[in-house]
């Protein structure tokens, strides 16, 4: 019989071979992204156009940031120490907050440059920016795909907004072009460029928040800590559940804590394998540690609905 306060833990260690599957094709990712970032750069600076000039300043940010998620990644892999008992795959959110505050520096730098040009147009070569955009549009359509590949961690994630946000740049650029090649109407290259950082901002935004709330160790969504809370109480032998704690190890794991108040310590095994059970095929949570008790001065948060109204108090 174990101690009524010795710690039960349960971790399974095992890791798919999928989840680095999109992770893995970073490195090409940024040396295609770089290389044409170069051709765009010289073809928006010989045309005039602000779109591509744009296009190609993101595309080197997204080279970056690539870098900077292909180096996370393999920081990730590394194997849990006495120093990081839980590994270093929170590196991949740190680097998903650095990619997705640098993609809000981007934003406001074209926003900047596009009202300047609409102050100030100038002459633009359409047939130059069309074909160069439409390069680019195949391009961030190819890196997309390879980082669409396998299961996306936030790192992951990450690079492929703004690979998107490229794609989206691409789009705009192409547009712009073809609609100065055939009318010559100038403000259209700032006024698109001013909608895909929208659109841009709008991803971002939503990436930025979802990073925040791993790193804040934020209850994942999909999961309600007074739900998970009345099922564990539910299981039979359990009198209530107090100190549960349910939090983000990376994008992919879920980790969950708790006190289990117990009428019998001697059914301990039983109640700890149910509890397993129900944490893994109900919730997904595969990395719980769960501590008994039987002291009756605990103080009660969750407990059976046969009990009364559970107190979902956090």
């Amino acid at each position: 019989m174990a101690d009524a306060h010795h710690v039960r833990h349960h971790h399974d260690h095992g890791h798919g071979h999928d989840d680095h599957a999109a992770s893995r094709h970073l490195p090409l990712a940024l040396v295609l992204t770089l290389g044409f970032a170069a051709v765009e750069a010289v073809a928006g600076w010989w045309s005039g156009s602000l779109a591509l000039l744009g296009d190609a300043g993101h595309m080197v940010t997204d080279a970056l940031s690539l870098g900077l998620a292909a180096l996370a990644a393999r920081i990730a892999l590394r194997p849990v120490s006495p120093r990081h008992s839980y590994g270093l795959r929170r590196v991949e959110a740190l680097a998903a907050l650095v990619n997705s505050l640098f993609m809000l520096a981007v934003v406001a730098l074209l926003l900047w440059q596009a009202v300047l040009r609409l102050l100030e147009p100038r002459e633009i070569a359409g047939q130059t920016v069309t074909l160069v955009a439409l390069g680019g549009l195949v391009l961030n359509l190819v890196v997309a795909w390879l980082l669409t590949r396998g299961e996306g961690d936030l790192n992951t994630r990450g690079a492929l907004l703004h690979v998107l946000g490229d794609l989206l740049g691409s789009v705009a650029a192409l547009a712009s072009g073809l609609v100065i090649q055939f009318s010559g109407w100038t403000p259209i290259d700032p006024l698109l460029t001013m909608l895909i950082c929208g659109l841009i901002l709008f991803s971002t935004l939503s990436l930025l928040r979802n990073v925040l709330h791993t790193l804040l160790e934020g209850v994942p969504d999909g999961l309600s800590l007074p739900e998970v809370g009345r099922a564990m109480a539910s299981v039979p032998g359990v009198c209530s559940v107090h100190d549960l704690h349910i939090w983000s190890l990376d994008s992919r794991r879920t980790a969950l804590s708790a006190h289990i108040l117990l009428a019998d310590a001697r059914r301990w095994p039983d109640v700890l394998e149910a509890e397993r059970a129900l944490l893994r095929g109900r919730f997904g949570v595969e990395h719980a540690t769960l501590q008994p008790e039987i002291s009756l001065a605990e103080p009660i948060m969750f407990a059976p609905r046969r009990s009364g109204t559970a107190d979902d108090r956090d």
